[in-house]
């Protein structure tokens, strides 16, 4: 009998509650969809100057997913606007500040591309070159970015020589030759260490003649006249160690190299010794012969 009585107290009229819910819950769902029309259709009707200020606005909101979305519209629907390189600019700049590194050189490539004459062309070799610096990795990993890296930035030297950002440019070069420097260097100490001293020499040779204005020219030089000495090769790492002298007088390696000249010349001289009771030995034998078979 309670629970009989609990039911009815608490059952819900649910038929009569949802007939008269049922237009107001129509009001609602026509009023969003005349809304969203309406801003559909003021979007859909914007100029190409208030969809590239759209665009801007949500770039500088820093929200450069959207923006880039807005943009490509612009590139869409007005591709010989005056404002077509504007945006196809700042989608690539979207792409290059979301980390999309791949992605944003691409879209720089279309602006140089298709839009020669653009003033942002300079701009975009610039931050084409940046992309790939930007995924250049430890000098002991592989380089590919890197040297593709120095390419776009000497492109970008060769077309624009007069531009504000040349010196930035050449500094950057300079800097990822560095790495490349290091990594043959490197090479050359890993094979130095395992006795390979043909192949170390090979390394410290790459390293001098491709990269002679890196720091490691220099340790490269040092390094080549112990490698000839390891390989008694003793004047040829005389050669050398005086061309280190010659090339860095001033060098913070002058007493390393200063003790490898010392070991060096006494290789030589302990050579020229062996090299002299060796020739005196076999004149002997000779003359034994000589004298045994008369």
């Amino acid at each position: 009998m309670v629970r009989g009585l609990f039911k009815s107290i608490t059952k819900v009229p649910e038929e009569p509650l949802l007939n008269a819910l049922a237009p107001l819950v129509s009001l609602m769902i026509a009023l969003l969809l005349v809304q969203g029309c309406s801003t559909s259709e003021e979007t859909a009707q914007m100029t190409v100057e208030q969809r590239l200020q759209l665009g801007m606005q949500e770039f500088k909101d820093e929200d450069y997913l959207q923006a880039y979305e807005e943009l490509r519209i612009v590139t869409l629907q007005f591709q010989g606007s005056a404002w077509a390189d504007d945006a196809q600019y700042y989608m690539a700049e979207c792409r290059f500040r979301r980390g999309e590194y791949i992605l944003a050189a691409y879209e720089y490539q279309v602006l140089i591309q298709t839009m020669p004459t653009s003033e942002y062309v300079s701009r975009a070799r610039y931050q084409r070159a940046l992309c790939y610096l930007n995924q250049s990795r430890a000098y002991y990993l592989d380089q590919q970015e890197t040297k593709q890296a120095i390419d776009e930035f000497q492109t970008f030297i060769e077309y624009h020589p007069t531009d504000s950002l040349v010196l930035d440019a050449e500094a950057k070069i300079a800097e990822l030759n560095a790495k490349l420097a290091r990594k043959e260097y490197e090479n050359g100490i890993t094979y130095m260490k395992m006795e390979y001293y043909k192949s170390a020499l090979n390394s410290f040779d790459h390293v001098l003649e491709k990269y002679h204005d890196t720091p490691y020219a220099e340790q490269a030089q040092l390094k080549k006249a112990e490698a000839m000495m390891r390989r008694n090769r003793h004047n040829e790492a005389k050669q050398e160690i005086e061309k280190f002298f010659s090339k860095y007088p001033n060098s913070s390696l002058k007493g390393e190299a200063e003790e490898l000249r010392k070991e060096i010349l006494s290789r030589l001289s302990q050579s020229r010794v062996d090299a002299f009771h060796g020739q005196t030995t076999s004149s002997r034998m000779r003359v034994l012969l000589a004298r045994g078979s008369r």
